[in-house]
């Protein structure tokens, strides 16, 4: 039997749709199935609209995504776990696909994610819909919007780390990972763009710049994430808005995003072509000084990829993570050379 586990909180507006569409995705893979709605404090009407939905309602008072999948996790029959958020709907060729892959042996993985076509989708995000979908796949990660996994290595894993409140479904994919094979499908699902029409032009310059100085407890802090992740405010940001704030939020996003991504171009291309005294060098100057610093951070993630890889059971997938950790470190090589000579200049001018 299939397992779909649904956490929710104050869900009302997304849950029904997606209830219907894992009951005819199940349909059409035409295996038994049980839908549980792990429903953590809500005070709209989740519950009703659970039960509406022939879905087995778990009550919890976790107001933690990691705990609640955890609780919908020990109280599924099935053997194959789907772990769908309440504003995403499956298909039923995502499911099948990953019921083939776990058929043949693999543990676990995911589907990538973008946004349903009908929502309302920030301008500044459209563009970056390929990369959502290429992105999972070449670096082998999801993530938790759509999930799955067999019985046996939910359990083997401890299921999700409930240290953490953020970025927690990475944490039980590299779990999954020491327990066997974790695939990426091609198959996407679709989820709500809520988050991204709700931000505020600080939250998301506060969040980045608390996860550079302080990653640990961005992590494992309630506080350090609560406006971005645990807003109860569900309806406000089901709303489309095309306020000030938020565009200027999108926007960041998107530059941010269009600078890693044109990294390679600024590194190969002559400096002679863009002489510091002009706008364009100036401008790659600061890009450069922004982007090495970042690069820096590969270090500690490749050194944490390489030990969740040293400590794997079954010596599966040995291409696609090793691969990743070279890139990082090659990434990360280059950007200690950048802020050393960056660093190096700027004492000269200080002592010229």
């Amino acid at each position: 039997m299939i397992s779909f586990i649904v956490p929710a909180h104050n869900e009302q507006a997304c849950l029904g749709r997606t209830l219907h569409a894992i009951h005819e995705s199940a349909r059409v893979v035409g295996q038994p199935y049980e839908i549980i709605v792990v429903d953590d404090a809500s005070t709209d009407g989740t519950a009703e609209i659970a039960v509406q939905n022939n879905a087995r309602v778990v009550s919890v008072n976790h107001r933690q995504i990691a705990a609640t999948r955890n609780s919908g996790g020990r109280a599924a029959r099935g053997e194959r776990f789907f772990f769908v958020d309440a504003d995403t709907t499956a298909n039923p060729r995502a499911i099948a696909s990953a019921l083939r892959y776990m058929d043949k042996g693999a543990v676990g993985g995911g589907a990538p994610t973008w946004f349903d076509e009908n929502d309302a989708i920030p301008a500044g995000i459209r563009p970056l819909g390929f990369l959502a979908r290429i992105g999972p796949k070449l670096v082998g990660f999801t993530g938790g919007a759509f999930m799955f996994c067999t019985r046996e290595a939910f359990h083997a894993t401890g299921g999700f780390n409930e240290r953490l409140y953020w970025a927690e479904e990475g944490s039980f994919a590299l779990r999954l990972k020491r327990e066997g094979r974790f695939v990426v499908l091609w198959d996407r699902v679709f989820t709500s763009a809520r988050r991204f029409r709700s931000l505020s032009a600080l939250q998301l310059p506060a969040f980045i710049a608390r996860l550079v100085f302080s990653p640990i407890k961005t992590f494992t802090q309630r506080s350090s994430v609560e406006k971005i992740w645990y807003d109860s405010n569900r309806e406000s940001a089901a709303k489309s808005t095309d306020s000030l704030t938020i565009k200027v939020c999108n926007g960041m996003v998107l530059l941010f995003l269009m600078v890693v991504i044109t990294e390679p171009i600024w590194c190969y291309l002559p400096w002679s072509l863009t002489p510091l005294s002009s706008p364009l060098g100036k401008t790659r100057f600061v890009i450069g000084v922004f982007l090495c610093h970042v690069g820096l951070f590969f270090w500690p993630l490749g050194i944490f990829l390489l030990v969740n890889l040293l400590r794997q059971k079954r010596w599966t997938g040995l291409t696609q993570t090793p691969a990743l950790i070279a890139f990082l470190w090659w990434q990360a090589w280059g950007a200690t050379h950048g802020v050393i000579r960056i660093w190096t200049q700027v004492c000269q001018w200080l002592t010229s």
